[in-house]
């Protein structure tokens, strides 16, 4: 997974997947914009970090079945290191 917080744009981009284009977009949460390739999303903007990113990300992960933690956490590592790419390893969650 990567991210990248543009702090000029106040905006963060995380890729779920590497794609060369996506086919369409989706901006069905507040301050989410989700990309999709295949009929599956690829990549979650968060437009405007100001207002706190962790409930519309919940909410997006929510709705479209992605791992909340993971995406909370690619952002946070953004916000740490703004305008340059971070890259998250995120395992599957075991289960005992």
């Amino acid at each position: 997974m990567r991210a990248d917080y543009d702090s000029e744009a106040d905006t963060i981009q995380i890729e779920l997947e590497v794609v060369g284009r996506l086919d369409h977009g989706k901006d069905d949460i507040a301050g989410i914009v989700v990309g999709f390739i295949d009929d599956r999303p690829a990549t979650v903007d968060v437009i405007g970090t100001r207002d706190g990113v962790e409930e519309p990300l919940r909410a997006a992960a929510d709705h479209y079945n992605l791992d909340a933690e993971a995406l909370v956490a690619a952002a946070q590592a953004a916000l740490a290191a703004p305008d340059r790419p971070v890259t998250l390893e995120v395992a599957a969650r075991v289960v005992a």
